[in-house]
């Protein structure tokens, strides 16, 4: 069952706090915007085993959606259900091409020393927008209302705040009812002056990065299996996409006439002969180009030319993804505005 109340808050941060001996820890940030106080409860730690949760940070993010975010009111923007699809605003780790899902990492929530879990590199970031006026917040989650109850941790009233900053897809057992599609929470930060993205994406070690793309619930019929919901119980391999075929290059922006002369280009990593047949290339609005008749010898390129019929990289950003012929993704990338800027030129992954 999809989140009820998802959206993304764009506001400023004026003050945080860690939680280093709750249950169930968060790390805690006072939000204002138009004119209402907001808490984002950004969860550090969970609640079954694996404890740790994997982290992917980028401080110097760059993907078309930031052009989006920069337009939006602030204040707490709901994204309808059905607005939560490809090409929109919503979130997806996995279908929106936002960061490589391998990349992810597991950080313990708090670990004496400096510098070396999950609160404190929050904290370094949200200290910085603190301290800098013009830094805005993007915080995607669900909503919540407390009316007539003040916050439990900064005290404002009505409480009111974002939680499930956080991949919100591909969980199973008692988790599994809050799946959902272009759902997923995350951090974002926009330093102006420097014209500056941060961003911060979450996930459980339990869930899985295959999910169908109905109910973005864990799909069973692919490498490893998701983390059975038993406390205690060791993690099993959790499936990510491959990479065994990757996109290193695609022509956005041709010179003259962009009809059937976009292209995108590949690579075999696997040190095993591929063949490509039924596998396609999918561009934002999930259009497909079926390849055929390809096949790529270990270390082998290939370039894919598009006839402009089926899937278009538009020159205003996008994102491209590749799945093999079951449908499950390989690899997936996304370039900006600024890169297609320039005719004629390709860009590199």
């Amino acid at each position: 069952m999809p989140l009820k109340s998802y959206g993304v808050l764009k506001g400023r941060a004026v003050d945080r706090k860690m939680e280093l001996e709750a249950s169930s820890p968060h790390f805690q940030v006072h939000v204002q915007a138009d004119k209402l106080d907001f808490r984002l409860a950004i969860n550090v730690k969970s609640v079954q085993a694996p404890f740790d949760l994997l982290y992917f940070l980028d401080d110097n993010f760059k993907h078309p959606i930031t052009e989006q975010l920069a337009k939006l009111d602030s204040g707490f923007n709901e994204i309808k259900e059905s607005d939560r699809k490809a090409g929109g605003i919503a979130l997806d780790y996995i279908r929106g091409n936002l960061f490589n899902v391998t990349q992810m990492k597991p950080l313990p929530f708090n670990k004496p020393g400096v510098d070396n879990d999950l609160n404190e590199l929050i904290e370094l970031y949200i200290q910085r927008a603190i301290a800098s006026p013009e830094a805005q917040i993007y915080a995607f989650g669900e909503r919540w209302y407390e009316e007539g109850k003040p916050d439990k941790i900064f005290r404002f009233l009505p409480g009111n705040g974002v939680h499930d900053i956080h991949m919100n897809q591909g969980s199973s057992g008692k988790f599994q009812k809050d799946n959902g599609v272009y759902q997923d929470g995350g951090l974002m930060i926009h330093f102006p002056a420097r014209n500056q993205w941060v961003a911060a994406f979450f996930a459980f070690q339990s869930q899985s990065f295959h999910t169908d793309d109905v109910h973005g619930n864990p799909l069973p019929d692919v490498p490893g299996k998701p983390v059975p919901d038993v406390p205690g119980t060791p993690p099993d391999k959790v499936p990510l996409p491959d990479g065994k075929v990757r996109i290193v290059a695609a022509l956005v922006n041709p010179p003259g006439d962009d009809v059937g002369k976009e292209s995108v280009t590949l690579i075999n990593t696997s040190p095993e002969k591929l063949d490509l047949s039924g596998w396609a290339l999918v561009d934002s609005l999930k259009r497909k180009s079926p390849l055929k008749g390809i096949s790529l010898a270990p270390g082998g390129f290939v370039t894919v030319p598009l006839s402009g019929k089926d899937i278009q990289l538009g020159n205003k950003g996008g994102i491209i993804t590749l799945l093999d012929k079951q449908g499950t993704k390989i690899d997936g990338v996304s370039y900006t505005k600024e890169d297609a800027n320039k005719q004629g030129w390709t860009i590199v992954f």
